[in-house]
């Protein structure tokens, strides 16, 4: 498999012959040799790289959580700015731009709706618009794979800086295929060219591009994290721990009033489909409950291909409500720079689960049926890979 990167360095991109350019990008891309794609990109086209820009969590993914800025600065090797997307503003001003012929997007996504990687994907692609200037897309795999698709389509009266348009939580979609939606759906109309991957298909989960997973920001250092996220990220809009201070981030769930065997007992099973659920105390070190032990599970993907984080997540809130309605709670506002919204509506894009949660999970998952066909027939014509 060659991502989009290692075809670029091969066989350049005609957008890029003679031009400066800017490139998005963070510590995540990287080519297979783990070599930074901003200093491949560099010594390929010498004098033509311009400037750099970061996403949440800046380019080298030091900042923890949101709503925690990333000042621009100086890459001294290079000698160019960094400028940062997730600062004062989430788009990128004209003046950034302004020297520049091309921008350039390398980052790898994780194929989940609130990851907010997309969304400054769209940012840019409007500022691109607006200032005419085409965008190349370096393409990588979804670490998902482009098959399943999990969740309900977004209510467009709970769109934010985490659901800038009416996709589903696990949309299927590499970049450079959100990308054409983006630009069209939201009518953007941008001049945008993909760098297509060579020996990518749509079955094909992370595992198998053969590729060591490199953390896309500080809570996802692991590819069983990923597996988990569509599901596990609901848990920032309530008052259980998602393991944010531990070592294992969005691989546990807790708190200091759970006890995780009558959990268990509760839920009538440790498995749910392509999931074990092994009962654990934990003390995170910060956010949620830092300094103090949770009772809790972890979450072990036994089997990818099965696994259905969404629904699983779905079947532990609901247990966890029903068996502890005082201590439970739903987080308010802020989230994300959402000031009014519930932050458990933005996530899962209407008030429809919040407000529902007691029925059968299974029931509330299979209300978004409908979703996942409309989703599927919406995107097909963007599709670039084939199974």
């Amino acid at each position: 498999m060659q991502l989009g990167l290692e075809r670029c360095l091969q066989e350049p991109h005609e957008i890029l012959e003679g031009k400066r350019f800017g490139l998005l990008v963070n510590q995540a891309s990287v080519d297979a040799g783990f070599r930074y794609s901003h200093e491949l990109l560099n010594d390929r086209f010498p004098g033509q790289l311009k400037a750099l820009f970061g996403p949440q969590h800046g380019m080298w993914s030091e900042q923890q959580d949101n709503m925690i800025e990333t000042g621009h600065s100086l890459d001294k090797r290079l000698g160019i700015p960094i400028y940062s997307l997730y600062a004062q503003s989430r788009k990128p001003a004209p003046e950034m731009l302004e020297d520049l012929d091309v921008l350039v997007i390398d980052l790898q996504d994780v194929g989940t709706r609130v990851y907010t990687y997309i969304w400054t994907l769209s940012y840019c692609l409007e500022t691109c618009a607006e200032q005419g200037i085409p965008v190349l897309i370096l393409d990588r795999p979804n670490p998902l794979g482009g098959l399943v698709v999990e969740g309900t389509i977004l209510d467009p009266a709970f769109t934010s800086f985490v659901g800038r348009a009416s996709i589903p939580m696990r949309h299927a979609l590499t970049m450079g295929e959100m990308a054409g939606f983006l630009n069209t759906h939201m009518g953007i109309g941008a001049e945008v060219h993909v760098q297509e991957m060579q020996g990518w298909t749509r079955s094909m989960l992370w595992p198998a591009t053969g590729r060591s997973w490199i953390p896309t920001s500080p809570n996802l250092p692991r590819y069983e994290g990923v597996l988990l996220y569509p599901g596990m990220v609901l848990l920032e809009g309530c008052n259980l721990s998602e393991g944010r201070g531990t070592t294992t981030p969005f691989e546990v769930l807790g708190a200091p009033w759970l006890d995780p065997l009558a959990l268990l007992d509760a839920l009538g099973t440790p498995d749910l489909p392509g999931l074990h659920l092994r009962p654990i105390s934990f003390e995170p070190t910060f956010q949620k409950h830092a300094g103090k032990s949770c009772g809790g599970l972890y979450l072990h993907p036994t089997d990818p291909a099965l696994l259905r984080s969404y629904n699983a997540t779905l079947h532990l809130l609901q247990a966890i409500q029903s068996l502890y309605p005082k201590d439970f709670a739903w987080n308010p506002p802020p989230y994300e720079y959402e000031e009014t919204l519930m932050p458990i509506d933005i996530l899962t894009g209407s008030s429809s689960l919040r407000e529902t949660l007691t029925q059968d999970a299974q029931v509330l998952d299979a209300a978004s049926e409908t979703d996942r066909a409309d989703w599927k027939t919406q995107i097909t014509p963007f599709l670039i890979y084939g199974e």
